[in-house]
């Protein structure tokens, strides 16, 4: 599903590039998961999914290392909203 979404997002109508779509998935996976302190769930729309296309989007245009700067806001909130989710599956506050 993913692959569709990035391929969707990049306007790919093409499969050629499959095999380096699914690479820059992974990576952007990881880098993000990093970013968080978790793993996310990309399979669902929300803020995850969209970082993970935005990622993908600035990675196939060789853009990458803007990606963070550009998304910050949208990076810090989600940072948030996973610490917050975090705090009370633990029960605390």
């Amino acid at each position: 599903m993913l692959l569709e979404l990035v391929k969707e997002e990049l306007r790919i109508t093409w499969d050629d590039e499959d095999t380096r779509l699914i690479s820059m998935i992974e990576r952007a996976k990881a880098s993000l998961n990093k970013l968080m302190g978790i793993e996310l769930d990309y399979e669902k729309p929300g803020p995850a999914q969209d970082l993970l296309l935005a990622r993908c989007r600035y990675d196939y245009n060789n853009a990458l290392e803007y990606f963070e700067q550009n998304f910050a806001r949208e990076i810090l909130r989600l940072q948030l909203q996973v610490a917050a989710e975090g705090m009370s599956a633990d029960g605390s506050a």
